[in-house]
């Protein structure tokens, strides 16, 4: 099976213009991915920087692992009442990703976002002989009367650097606009961190005084990145390739002309309304909708018009939790009726 699954993998990335995002589900889930599936499909496809990492750098390996399943999380968490929910179930986000759709822009995008964060905060934690805090921060940035630098400032160069070098390393081969679009999109997520570091400070002095406040700066939360390139995946812009096949256009002549942060496609999505194996679309029967809402998850916009059923489950859960010194905590076990709403199946 495990042999079947590669050779699968090898023929898709062979067919199509070859990136990185497609490995991890070309290897199945990110969530079952390790280093050694990578590295294995990497050697195949004869991508030079990544068969040294690989080689020289495992370690670096294991935090694109990380990064990867970071983005999926961030992903499914971004999408989870819209009619695409970023599902990793059967083949489906394979073929999605076939396609140069807004939604295969985000992935692109939140994938490279979570390399960069994973090996930026494997850096700082000391997990990595190749890199640590970093001190070039203070050196070029300077300081002011009420602060001054210190601490273990988020080595945000390396991150993106290596993010750069496995991410981008099928792509800078082809000059392709699926190419350009993948390579576009990937730097907009790396950005989505790099340009949203953000200062944290620490109060130095007796009994609570601020005599000497000492900063460093950290990568944002990772759901602030998600949060902001959700926000660019709703505005996304369609573009075409240029006459010198090195640059991207927006499609109306109106429309301005992307930044290095948005997010780029050229393939209207599909509706995702109903099954169709061929464009990777699970349909939305079945999936729990809000009644009250007129949103992407309100019933009437995810069910597609095919109405919806409420059902009645029972819920148990944990309640009337109580601390004990020390450390342990007692909690009750509840049972409570809830109500749920269902989109309903298809027509025949």
């Amino acid at each position: 099976m495990a042999k079947t699954t590669i050779f699968l993998a090898l023929f898709l990335l062979l067919l199509l213009p070859a990136k990185i995002i497609g490995l991890w589900w070309a290897v199945r889930s990110p969530f079952h991915l390790d280093q050694n599936k990578i590295c294995k499909v990497s050697r195949k496809l004869g991508g030079r920087l990544q068969k040294e990492i690989c080689r020289k750098e495992p370690e670096i390996v294991k935090e694109v692992v990380k990064g990867a399943k970071l983005g999926t999380g961030e992903c499914q968490y971004q999408f989870k009442n819209r009619k695409w929910n970023c599902t990793t179930n059967n083949d489906s986000f394979g073929k999605i990703l076939l396609q140069d759709t807004r939604e295969t822009a985000f992935v692109c995008a939140v994938t490279s976002a979570g390399v960069t964060y994973a090996v930026t905060q494997a850096c700082s934690m000391g997990e990595l002989l190749q890199c640590g805090c970093d001190d070039e921060v203070s050196r070029h940035a300077g300081s002011n009367s009420t602060w001054e630098w210190g601490g273990c400032a988020d080595n945000i160069e390396f991150g993106y650097q290596k993010s750069k070098e496995f991410m981008d390393a099928q792509d800078k081969r082809r000059s392709d606009i699926r190419t350009l679009i993948n390579l576009h999109n990937n730097e907009a997520g790396r950005l989505a961190i790099k340009k949203n570091m953000r200062i944290e400070c620490k109060c130095h002095g007796l009994s609570g005084t601020c005599t000497v406040k000492t900063c460093w700066q950290k990568m944002p939360v990772f759901r602030f990145v998600g949060n902001r390139l959700k926000e660019k995946f709703n505005r996304a812009t369609e573009v075409i390739g240029g006459n010198d096949g090195n640059e991207l256009l927006p499609e109306g002549e109106t429309i301005k002309p992307p930044t290095d942060e948005d997010l780029v496609y050229t393939a209207k999505s599909p509706d995702f309304c109903e099954p169709n194996r061929r464009v990777g679309s699970l349909g939305t029967g079945g999936r729990n909708c809000n009644n009250t809402s007129l949103d992407v998850g309100g019933c009437d916009q995810l069910c597609c018009g095919r109405g919806y059923k409420e059902e009645t489950i029972t819920v148990t859960e944990n309640c009337k939790c109580r601390f004990h010194w020390c450390c342990v905590v007692n909690c009750d076990t509840c049972t409570t009726k809830k109500t749920i709403h269902k989109c309903n199946g298809y027509r025949s």
